[in-house]
């Protein structure tokens, strides 16, 4: 069964060195995933800030929204958007809104081209405010995702890329998730993160809990050093 934080605190952490050949840079900043048991596993226990987390899905439809609605409820309560980019099929706007998410800040897109999917993620990076983008993507050329990188790591955006497990990994990942289902329990595998090293995975009961009301996340406030930092070299 998995705990909700009751706070959603926003952590700085030392860069530490990634121990991969397609390693990345280390992360600054991270907001946490409202899990305590995957924070536990995460560099900077939460998700990377301005930066592209991968996270790879054994199937559609087995808690891949429901892992990131913490964050993206503290986000949108301080009034931060949550762009959602080529979801396969239209999300349950009632169950978003029932994990804390504030509707008015959540802008969904269904491009119908991988082209214009790329044009709607760049455009929504650089016009500022946005918290969180969550794309759906196998097939985009590396240096596309190098500019959506660097465009997140511009705006201080939490910028994650569902895949399927046939999809080529992106080297420059800051985070590499996989996540599949076992006896009613999401499960997640660390792939690749910042401090390098294997943990073991965490299951979480992420369908249970959408029926239990969340707790109401704390101002979400991005520093401001984040918002116009300089690409790292």
């Amino acid at each position: 069964m998995s705990k909700s934080a009751a706070a959603m605190p926003y952590t700085r952490t030392a860069p530490s060195p990634w121990f991969e050949a397609d390693c990345a840079p280390a992360v600054t900043y991270n907001l946490a995933t409202g899990f305590v048991e995957l924070d536990l596993i995460l560099p900077g226990a939460g998700w990377p800030v301005g930066a592209l987390t991968e996270i790879y899905l054994e199937r559609p439809g087995i808690g891949e929204l429901q892992l990131l609605m913490p964050a993206a409820a503290a986000l949108t309560q301080d009034a931060h958007r949550l762009a959602i980019i080529g979801l396969p099929c239209m999300p349950y706007t009632s169950a978003l809104a029932a994990r804390g998410v504030q509707l008015q800040h959540v802008l969904i897109l269904r491009p119908q081209y991988p082209d214009e999917q790329f044009r709607n993620c760049e455009q929504v990076l650089n016009s500022g405010n946005c918290g969180m983008l969550l794309m759906w993507q196998d097939h985009i050329q590396e240096h596309k995702l190098q500019r959506l990188q660097l465009a997140a790591e511009r705006s201080g955006t939490i910028l994650v890329l569902y895949r399927s497990r046939s999809a080529q990994p992106y080297a420059g990942a800051n985070l590499r998730l996989h996540v599949s289902r076992n006896d009613g329990l999401t499960v997640i595998n660390v792939l690749k993160r910042s401090n390098g090293g294997s943990t073991l995975p965490v299951k979480l009961d992420l369908h249970g809990s959408l029926t239990r009301r969340p707790p109401v996340a704390p101002p979400y406030r991005l520093p401001a050093a984040t918002m116009n930092c300089p690409s790292p070299h």
